[in-house]
């Protein structure tokens, strides 16, 4: 099992931003995809937007296209997710998730996860 820990949460303003990181534990992983998921209270963990290992491929779910951002970098065995115009709608717990093999945006085919961080949008 890979452990991922995020980095980045806070409280921002409608309109405002902030970078999430994820960093494995410090092992390098060829084929090793890479996402961000959210969930909100009393709902279901949802993609955001995930990348595959060369970091070629991205997918992002409608809402967040043209506001978020993901990009790696293996040299630092690190994710991030930059998010931009952040709505009140935004507010949730990130988690970083991963695994081996293709991409996917379904929380049940990751496989390992990280331990949150709260993201709270303001208005």
């Amino acid at each position: 099992q890979v452990q991922l820990v995020e980095s980045g949460g806070g409280l921002v303003q409608v309109g405002g931003s902030l970078r999430l990181s994820c960093t494995t534990d410090g092992r390098t992983f060829s084929n090793y995809v890479m996402g961000w998921f959210r969930q909100a209270p009393g709902k279901e963990r949802e993609f955001v937007a995930t990348i595959n290992w060369s970091g070629t491929n991205t997918y992002y779910a409608d809402s967040m296209k043209g506001r978020f951002t993901i990009s790696r970098d293996n040299a630092a065995n690190s994710v991030y997710l930059q998010m931009n115009s952040l709505k009140p709608e935004d507010t949730a717990v990130y988690y970083c998730g991963g695994k081996f093999g293709v991409i996917t945006t379904s929380p049940n085919q990751i496989k390992d996860w990280g331990q949150g961080t709260q993201v709270t949008v303001s208005s």
